[in-house]
C-alpha cells in the first residue's frame, strides 16, 4: 500500500547525509568500510518504509535480502561482467570486493531495525 511518510523520509535523509559525509570524509579503517555498510541497510529500510507501509519484517528481509545480493554480486565480480569497471558510479553502487564482514554489518543493521521498530511498537501500546 502507497504512502508517504514523513518520518521515515526524514531518517532517510539524514542517513543519506551521514552516507555521503562517510564517503567523502572518513579514510578509516571502521567507519567507512563497516560504519557505512551497517547505515546503509537502515537507510534502504527507511526509504522503502517512507512511501510503502509493508510489515516491518517483510520490508527488513526484503532489504536485507537485496543487500546479500549485492554483495553477493561482487563475489562473481558483475560489474566487470557488465563492462562497467571503468565505471566510477557502478563501483559506488555495486561494489567491487565480496565480504562476509559486509554481510555481518548489513544483518547487524537490519537486526537494529527490528529491535527499534519493535519497541516503537511497544511504546505506542502504553
Amino acid at each position: 500500500m502507497l504512502i508517504f511518510h514523513k518520518t521515515y523520509f526524514i531518517l532517510a535523509l539524514l542517513l543519506l547525509l551521514a552516507e555521503i559525509y562517510i564517503g567523502r570524509c572518513m579514510n578509516d579503517t571502521v567507519i567507512r568500510p563497516y560504519g557505512g555498510d551497517f547505515l546503509v541497510i537502515i537507510l534502504l529500510y527507511c526509504l522503502i518504509k517512507s512511501f510503502i507501509n509493508f510489515h516491518v519484517l517483510l520490508t527488513a528481509g526484503w532489504v536485507l535480502v537485496f543487500a546479500y545480493a549485492v554483495e553477493i554480486s561482487q563475489y562473481f565480480h558483475l560489474v566487470g561482467l557488465l563492462g562497467l569497471q571503468d565505471a566510477k558510479t557502478a563501483k559506488i553502487l555495486l561494489g567491487a570486493s565480496f565480504s562476509f564482514i559486509d554481510m555481518l554489518t548489513y544483518t547487524l543493521g537490519i537486526l537494529l531495525v527490528i529491535v527499534t521498530e519493535n519497541m516503537v511498537i511497544l511504546i505506542k501500546k502504553i
